[in-house]
């Protein structure tokens, strides 16, 4: 149980982790988001640029150039590091692997247009899959075990996803696909399965005829990370996912892309991360902190902590700032400040999503100055029945959520909470919130420490039933 104690004594770990001055450590959790912030910056890069085309790359769109992108990053890391840039022009690669102390900044005027053969994507790598380990295709733009890694600049990202290559193997006719044709169902199942199993990762492959499609963006294991700037289109699955890395920062990235699973930005076991400036318009959760699915997330057992969110804005999505549903690890200490959020197709602005077989727990999340325009479901949703629901032995521990400083226009429903009777919901305030109108009552099952201060609904005082 997350009780007071045990949540002060989670605070002060979390302090200790931030090597926070002892002022800060039991003080105002937003001095603490001001420290996330201080202390995340991008990595600085030596002055030397390497330019793709000196290395064979030719920007018509048409010739492959995964080799000469490829041969300007090695010559970038063996040099000491420094800059690969991608010059005005539509350039067709495949996987880029980057390596440490390198920038690859596309310019304005570039784009990087991804292949669409799943070829492109071999070798296998280490990766995740939806917060389970595995080897599977290579995302799209990977680094494994680099320090200070950047893609920067003011070009386009393009994966060349649609309704014709990577979405149909989500298996939904909403995304092309049609029954008899490839699917990712059965190998998604089996990896779930020899994850609960406990088969070692080197034996989880799949690649060519698993379907699994790949993030777009994935440092794995990196420290020093720096996203600036780009737009990113088409993405076959998630778009920027750190896994497993600290010190994170992603910055003023406009992501815009509609298909399947195509989240934002997907923290995952990963922490020191600051999100800023950024537009999300996206066909599933615009930001959504992760830390591994069940079995095996219980298994690599690191959190996702110590992430502040800020001057962002919200389109599109299934939620806007999301906790789970794969949280097995656990999230601790996630700040959101200074944002925007509104689209008719924005199903929810503050998202929590986790059963008993995801579990994991949710420990200090905070939320202030948020302008919210319209929202089709809840404003503020933590569900514990998302999927397998109750009754699997691994009930979640949710608590420490402060929302203050909000103004809804309009929004189905205020609030959507639901715990267990087993495993109540522990500590949510709301302060200085406005929900504007809504059109349905609220939801609040097996909440424990629920306070309103100054919490209004259709111009009145917000009623719990």
């Amino acid at each position: 149980m997350l009780s007071r104690r045990n949540a002060m004594r989670a605070m002060a770990m979390s302090a200790l982790a931030l090597n926070l001055p002892d002022s800060l450590k039991a003080t105002d959790p937003w001095a603490r988001a001001d420290h996330i912030a201080a202390r995340v910056r991008g990595p600085r890069f030596p002055r030397r640029r390497f330019d793709i085309r000196d290395f064979g790359a030719a920007g018509d769109g048409v010739t492959d150039c995964t080799a000469a992108i490829r041969a300007a990053i090695r010559a970038c890391h063996h040099a000491g590091g420094g800059h690969v840039d991608v010059p005005e022009g539509r350039y067709l690669t495949g996987a880029v692997h980057l390596l440490s102390h390198v920038d690859l900044h596309v310019t304005a005027g570039a784009t990087l247009l991804f292949s669409t053969d799943p070829k492109a994507y071999l070798p296998l790598v280490l990766t995740r899959f939806e917060g389970v380990e595995l080897y599977n295709y290579s995302p799209l733009i990977y680094a494994y075990g680099s320090r200070d890694v950047a893609v920067t600049g003011s070009g386009v990202l393009d994966g060349q996803a649609d309704d014709d290559h990577w979405w149909p193997w989500k298996g939904s006719g909403d995304h092309g696909w049609e029954p008899g044709e490839p699917r990712q169902q059965e190998a998604r199942t089996a990896l779930f399965a020899q994850a609960e199993q406990g088969v070692p990762v080197r034996r989880r492959r799949y690649g060519e005829g698993g379907y699994l499609r790949p993030s777009f963006i994935q440092p794995y294991r990196c420290e020093n990370v720096l996203i600036e700037g780009v737009t990113i289109v088409n993405s076959p699955m998630w778009e920027i996912h750190p896994t497993l890395s600290r010190n994170v920062l992603v910055q003023n990235v406009t992501v815009r892309t509609h298909g399947p699973n195509n989240d934002g930005c997907n923290p995952e076991s990963s922490r020191m991360v600051v999100i800023r400036g950024c537009t999300f318009d996206t066909g599933d959760d615009c930001i959504a902190i992760k830390s591994g699915r069940n079995a095996d997330g219980r298994r690599v057992n690191v959190p996702s902590e110590h992430i502040l969110v800020e001057n962002c804005t919200f389109r599109d999505g299934h939620g806007g700032m999301t906790v789970g549903s794969e949280m097995s690890g656990g999230v601790r200490e996630v700040f959101i400040r200074d944002c925007a959020m509104s689209s008719p197709n924005l199903d929810i602005a503050l998202r929590f999503k986790t059963n008993s077989v995801r579990g994991g727990f949710v420990e200090g999340f905070y939320a202030r100055d948020l302008e919210i325009g319209q929202v089709g479901g809840s404003v503020i949703d933590i569900n514990f029945y998302y999927e397998e629901g109750p009754g699997h032995g691994f009930n979640p521990v949710v608590g420490g959520i402060d929302v203050r400083d909000v103004t809804v226009q309009t929004a189905k429903r205020a609030l959507n909470l639901r715990g267990y009777a087993d495993a109540p919901i522990r500590g949510v305030t709301l302060t200085d919130v406005n929900f504007g109108t809504t059109a349905t009552p609220v939801v609040v099952e097996h909440v424990e420490d629920l306070v309103l201060k100054n919490v209004l609904a259709n111009g009145e005082p917000l009623v719990i039933p």
